[in-house]
């Protein structure tokens, strides 16, 4: 009998199936298109410890009591019914894993109904890719702890290891582990868009090509900002198009598109009132660039500065490096503070130095100062915003001038460095002791009496300001 079940044989179905076989667990796979099932069995999981199924009740009757059942079929209806062709074969007792991307309101719903009828259910979220999938992804469980308990080994298994110990731990009940995934992905929105706009910079305002692009970025990759998105990017800028001889980067239609888990996390701020400056940025440009027509008129009729940069190139490279150090920081540190404050919201009880850990490899934000934000959060549970955890308050506060010269470089000449400036307007808000939301709180009582109170006394007030 095998040990777990897989459904959704899409590339990352298939390489989570060969990790499991790899690390000595047998599975059972269904695939909804039988020709998909058959193809995977006829090339690599051919000779392994991997039971082909044809139907959902194949599938059951292949797995070894309590049944472990895998889902990576897409996101929303799909898991539903999936899980709904699956109930009359199932038993008490038994587990289902969503190992997709679900909202985790879907799974905190989902969790809810099955445990209703006796069965486990854990939301799982997974980052790394394809090929974290095949060789160790990070791995973020949220469910019943029992439920954690049936399917650990395997999990621990399959996982990336960083720092002697492995990618994966349990995340809290319900839909706790979706809601890290999910900040994971906002997370990763932000790192991308501010890499993008670092490029921008040094691309427009040095004009640097693509093999220049690629040293930069290879020396960047040895230092602090380590991390595989700079990895990356660096490789990017190595590729020459096969046909014109051009970098390839240079030829890709500037639309970035996006699956939707950056705009959840925006979203869930929102509604749980945590600021998530970066992020919110990073959203807003991925929409913006799908505006493409729009802005290739715009460019004709909008003009901006026409000045040129007059400063020392070398200077203003790394200014770029230590200002995406910097909002890199205030990015991370509103991501955890995201995760904070959805922890007392929904009971989830994450522990933060937990999450960091399990991000430290396998991931898509994998990077070097992980490390250090592991270390922040282990120390100090209890640390309200990485930005108070001295090394990352000495980091910022001695890059925060070359942040400040970006985003003035940026205005200067035109160019839109919405992350980087929503980075700087971030950490100059919360240092700010105060805003200037007295006078909207004025405002909103003037016209609405929607009262305020005072600095000086105790209790709400309305004033008659039409007096």
């Amino acid at each position: 009998m095998a040990e777990i079940g897989l459904i959704g044989l899409a590339v990352m179905g298939q390489n989570l199936v060969l990790n499991m076989e790899r690390n000595g667990f047998s599975v059972a796979v269904y695939n909804r298109t039988a020709a998909r099932t058959e193809q995977f069995m006829a090339g690599s999981a051919s000779g392994k410890q991997i039971t082909p199924c044809y139907t959902l009740k194949e599938l059951v009757a292949a797995l070894a009591r309590p049944r472990k059942v895998m889902l990576m079929v897409q996101a929303g209806a799909p898991v539903d019914e999936t899980i709904a062709q699956l109930m009359p074969l199932l038993e008490p007792g038994d587990l289902i894993i969503d190992g997709g991307n679900s909202f985790f309101m879907d799974t905190e719903r989902r969790a809810v109904e099955l445990q209703a009828d006796g069965i486990n259910y854990i939301g799982t979220g997974v980052s790394g890719g394809e090929e974290g999938a095949l060789w160790g992804p990070a791995i973020m469980p949220g469910g019943q702890p029992e439920a954690y308990a049936m399917v650990e080994p395997i999990l621990t298994a399959i996982a990336a290891v960083a720092e002697g110990e492995p990618c994966v731990a349990y995340m809290g009940p319900r839909g706790a582990g979706h809601y890290v995934k999910m900040v994971h992905n906002g997370i990763e929105y932000g790192d991308m868009q501010l890499i993008a706009e670092s490029y921008d910079l040094l691309h427009r305002v040095l004009r640097l090509d693509a093999p220049a692009l690629h040293a930069i970025y290879n020396e960047w990759n040895e230092g602090e900002l380590q991390s595989y998105l700079i990895e990356i990017t660096r490789d990017i800028f190595a590729n020459v198009d096969d046909e014109t001889g051009q970098p390839l980067v240079d030829l890709i239609l500037d639309e970035a598109q996006q699956k939707g888990t950056g705009k959840w996390t925006s979203q869930q701020a929102f509604d749980i009132g945590a600021p998530l400056h970066t992020i919110n940025a990073a959203v807003s440009s991925r929409i913006i660039s799908a505006y493409k027509a729009e802005r290739v008129k715009a460019s004709e009729i909008l003009k901006g500065p026409e000045g040129a940069f007059g400063g020392d190139a070398e200077a203003f490279v790394h200014d770029v490096r230590d200002a995406l150090y910097a909002a890199k920081i205030c990015s991370y540190a509103q991501g955890m503070a995201l995760l904070r404050a959805a922890s007392q919201e929904y009971g989830y009880n994450l522990q933060l130095g937990e999450v960091a850990k399990l991000w430290r490899g396998g991931c898509i934000i994998r990077a070097r100062f992980l490390n250090d934000i592991t270390r922040a959060f282990r120390e100090n549970p209890d640390l309200p915003n990485l930005l108070l955890d001295p090394f990352f308050t000495e980091a910022i506060l001695s890059r925060q001038m070359a942040l400040r010269r970006v985003v003035a470089t940026g205005a200067n000449l035109g160019i839109p460095v919405y992350a980087f400036a929503a980075s700087l307007a971030y950490y100059d808000a919360y240092r700010t002791d105060r805003l200037p939301a007295n006078l909207t709180q004025a405002q909103r009582d003037y016209f609405g009496a929607h009262t305020f109170r005072r600095v000086d006394k105790p209790g709400s007030f309305h004033h008659e300001w039409h007096a």
